[in-house]
């Protein structure tokens, strides 16, 4: 019966396919702890069915096209995040986290050599150690283009070291905690550090004071910071909807909309808060939820679509993904999005036919911008730049999409033509390319993974990729902390980017208590992806 499975298996490649792509979720969900391997247990469940049989391996065209939707998504969807990354503190904290993986692929190399491998499997060990998957998928592109060196030594080096890789982590996380004796709840952070942005909006109804009599609504949110915005204004018996050259007059009561920490706040310095809620008021304004579908409309600022001119309308909230946003004039929307309007009641219809308002239409991804920036990004993956000692640096299909990826998601439009996708779609196709790409090479090196184990050679490879595991982590943490006095909060949430680890950010937001991780990994993050890539050629370069 056994032998009868694996044959059907072998005849059925599509059947492989997704048989390892369910169980492989079904093992992601276990837990033991906080920890759990989530999407990453598709490589070790496709190496446990590559192991069964030599021929239980999938197409290479599998994997490879993974891989391309997979760095090609990121890029879109971490343009903005990596270019903002570069301004301020961005430099400070983005220059520490390329020393430390820098450090880390020296360890590989050194540890690779000393426990008799070669520069393959030290590849293996820096992706595996470091938790990075497009870093692995970068070492394989490299080796397919160079036949010689096997293609699954760094697959087995990366497998052995990736569960240490993410334990190790969790435990700096901890140690670091404990060493320098650091109370993450109540850390207190200098006023100069950037907040992390509000994921949950509240309105409040205020009753000016009379200080703000003959003030322009765009001064006062001048004034409060941009810690809120104005929706609706009372004035005797009329509502209105206030716009940014709005003069107020004393007894004025305006709705606020703002992240719930600070609109208390804000409301005090305003006047005083009321009892009345004039959202609730919807005989001459309205509010409605639209989805922006409407091309025209994004990637510009919120200012030049003028939407107080043409419809007498405010954006009040916008919601991309599970996340709410407060607007500004330079906020720009993005296809996906979930804006609230507020305007008058017979302008809606119109507002929503301008915006769009049509699940539909963003259910056909615009394949020929789609196809045209990964067909950019494999040409330039394509070139070849000499180095010294006569190798040759490509970026290969893992690079080249992924820096396309990114200026096209800064860039956003090019005149007509919008080159990013609807937040969802975005991450469909990511965790489409992640598991194509997963199950392709755990079912093509899951045979070399048993035999590795068979030969007992696995306990110094899973030593050598902890060595790279610490190495990153205390380099970080360390100098971070006593170096350039970052914040212990934010440094865990720096460290869980440089190590592009969503799990150890989630653990470093429990043992925080609070969101500040997420500013750090945030600015940290498309800089590692990035930086794991070079690093993985250069080994591979020097490991020659």
């Amino acid at each position: 019966m056994f032998a009868g499975f694996v044959h059907l298996l072998r005849e059925n490649k599509l059947l492989l396919l997704f048989l390892v792509a369910a169980v492989g979720y079904l093992v992601g969900r276990i837990k033991v702890g906080s920890f759990s391997l989530g999407v990453a247990a598709v490589l070790f469940v496709g190496l446990g069915f590559g192991a069964l049989d030599r021929e239980l391996a999938l197409p290479e065209l599998v994997y490879q096209f993974g891989l391309v939707l997979f760095v090609y998504t990121i890029g879109l969807s971490s343009g903005p995040g990596f270019f903002a990354s570069l301004r301020k503190r961005g430099v400070r904290d983005n220059a520490l986290v390329a020393v430390a993986i820098a450090l880390s692929s020296l360890v590989s190399l050194a540890m690779a050599r000393a426990i008799g491998r070669t520069g393959v499997t030290a590849a293996g060990l820096f992706a595996g150690g470091v938790t990075n998957t497009p870093a692995l998928a970068s070492a394989l592109e490299t080796l397919r283009a160079h036949p010689g060196p096997s293609a699954e030594d760094p697959v087995v080096a990366y497998s052995l070291a990736y569960p240490f890789g993410v334990l190790g982590v969790l435990a700096a996380i901890v140690i670091a905690r404990k060493v320098f004796a650091v109370d993450l709840e109540h850390e207190p952070i200098r006023a100069s550090i950037a907040a992390p942005p509000a994921h949950k909006l509240a309105n409040v109804t205020v009753a000016l004071s009379e200080r703000f009599a003959g003030r322009r609504a765009a001064d006062v949110r001048r004034e409060l910071g941009g810690a809120a915005l104005f929706g609706r204004m009372k004035r005797g018996a009329l509502v209105s909807v206030v716009y940014d050259d709005t003069t107020f007059q004393e007894g004025d009561l305006v709705t606020l909309v703002g992240n719930e920490k600070d609109l208390d706040t804000a409301a005090r310095a305003l006047g005083t808060a009321s009892e009345e809620h004039l959202e609730l008021d919807r005989t001459v304004l309205d509010f409605r939820r639209i989805f922006i579908s409407q091309k025209d409309v994004t990637q510009k600022p919120l200012s030049e679509l003028e939407l107080p001119q043409r419809f007498g309308a405010v954006l009040t909230r916008i919601r991309r993904g599970d996340n709410e946003l407060l607007p500004d004039g330079d906020t720009e929307l993005e296809l996906g999005d979930r804006v609230r309007v507020v305007a008058p009641r017979d302008k809606m219809d119109e507002i929503a036919k301008y915006l769009g308002d049509s699940y539909k239409a963003l259910s056909e991804i615009d394949v020929i911008t789609f196809s045209l920036g990964i067909a950019l990004g494999l040409a330039i993956g394509a070139v070849g730049v000499p180095l010294p000692g006569g190798a040759v640096f490509k970026l290969g299909a893992a690079g080249g999409p992924l820096v396309v990826g990114l200026l096209l998601g800064r860039v956003g439009r090019t005149g007509p033509v919008v080159w990013t996708l609807p937040y969802s779609a975005n991450l469909t196709l990511r965790q489409v390319g992640l598991v194509l790409f997963l199950a392709g090479v755990g079912t093509r090196s899951g045979f070399a993974f048993v035999s590795t184990l068979h030969q007992g050679g696995a306990l110094p490879v899973v030593l050598a990729g902890t060595a790279v595991t610490i190495t990153l982590s205390f380099t970080v943490l360390a100098v971070g902390y006593k170096v350039l006095q970052i914040p212990l909060s934010i440094l865990v949430g720096m460290l869980s980017g440089a190590h592009t680890q969503p799990a150890a950010l989630a653990f470093a937001c429990e043992q925080t208590k609070n969101e500040l991780p997420n500013v750090g990994y945030a600015t940290v993050f498309p800089v590692a992806i990035v930086a794991k890539i070079l690093a993985v050629q250069l080994i591979l370069a020097l490991g020659r």
